[in-house]
């Protein structure tokens, strides 16, 4: 369920003496950066600023992630489970979320779909800084011509694929429709993330 300011009075803080654990997922990969908590003030105090705010169990006291780093989690949405006892909070991170200066307080390895949205990054700085043995600025600095060539190129060919019995080249010209799309997505100033909503607005016809 979808949160609102109104619906903090039939949170169950009472559970946890006061406050409720908070789960920190990257709105824009899916991916989980960390966990905290937090209380009826840090709550009020998230949906206000739009910056990540939780009650710090060991300095007993409000602590906004990145006051002292800069590395804030812009709030997105926060949403409830179904026992009310429980939070999900969808941030765009500012930087690493982690003390340690990784992507997440587990690490920086991505796995599963979230692998894409870090592809993703990765494809939008070879476009913002080319290196010069990058295959991925090279089509970039073709233009879109090239990019769209490419990924016309890679449909036809994962067609003829899905023709045959070859199961590894079938998916290896997948991934390769899959990474084109993506450097094209960027050249034209998408991101995945525009697709997904796309699909989601369909979906919820």
């Amino acid at each position: 369920m979808t949160f609102n300011d109104a619906e903090i009075g039939t949170l169950d803080f009472k559970k946890g003496d006061g406050i409720i654990p908070a789960i920190v997922q990257d709105a824009r990969s899916g991916q989980v950066i960390m966990l905290g908590f937090m209380n009826e003030e840090s709550l009020k105090h998230t949906l206000i600023s739009n910056k990540v705010t939780f009650f710090s169990r060991s300095k007993q006291r409000l602590w906004t992630k990145g006051e002292t780093s800069g590395h804030y989690l812009n709030l997105r949405e926060v949403k409830v489970d179904c026992d009310k006892d429980t939070l999900l909070i969808l941030a765009d991170p500012a930087g690493p979320a982690c003390h340690l200066l990784t992507d997440t307080c587990f690490g920086n390895e991505k796995y599963g779909l979230s692998f894409l949205a870090g592809l993703a990054e990765i494809i939008a700085d070879r476009k913002k800084n080319p290196q010069d043995k990058s295959y991925t600025s090279s089509l970039f600095e073709k233009g879109i011509d090239k990019i769209a060539q490419k990924v016309g190129e890679e449909a036809v060919e994962l067609v003829i694929e899905a023709k045959n019995e070859d199961k590894d080249l079938f998916l290896g010209e997948a991934a390769d429709l899959v990474y084109h799309f993506l450097v094209l997505l960027e050249q034209k100033g998408f991101s995945l993330m525009d697709v997904v909503e796309i699909l989601q607005e369909r979906h919820a016809k």
